[in-house]
């Protein structure tokens, strides 16, 4: 099995990189360090995390933010990573 982060989910770390980064220096790096280590625990869990619109909700360990993917055909594409302190409607709007 293998990991595909699709380009909406990038541009999502991207912005949570840049937000961490303002922040305090290095932080953004460390957000990004902790979101790729909960993306590779994929490999060994994926399936195994509650649905939430169709997708797969995998809570990341450090910051409030939620990946969210499908596995299709032996991949797991990574669709969303979206911050958890959004408005409900607003993930649910993006998810749909």
């Amino acid at each position: 099995m293998k990991v595909r982060i699709l380009h909406d989910a990038e541009l999502d770390l991207l912005d949570g990189y840049s937000f961490y980064e303002m922040q305090s220096p290095g932080l953004g790096d460390y957000f990004l360090d902790s979101l790729y280590a909960d993306i590779d625990s994929l490999l060994l869990f994926a399936s195994s995390h509650e649905t939430h619109f169709g997708y797969h909700r995998l809570l990341a360990r450090r910051f409030p933010f939620a990946i969210f993917y499908q596995v299709n055909a032996g991949v797991i594409e990574v669709w969303a990573i979206l911050d958890c302190r959004q408005d409900p409607r607003k993930l649910k709007g993006r998810l749909l």
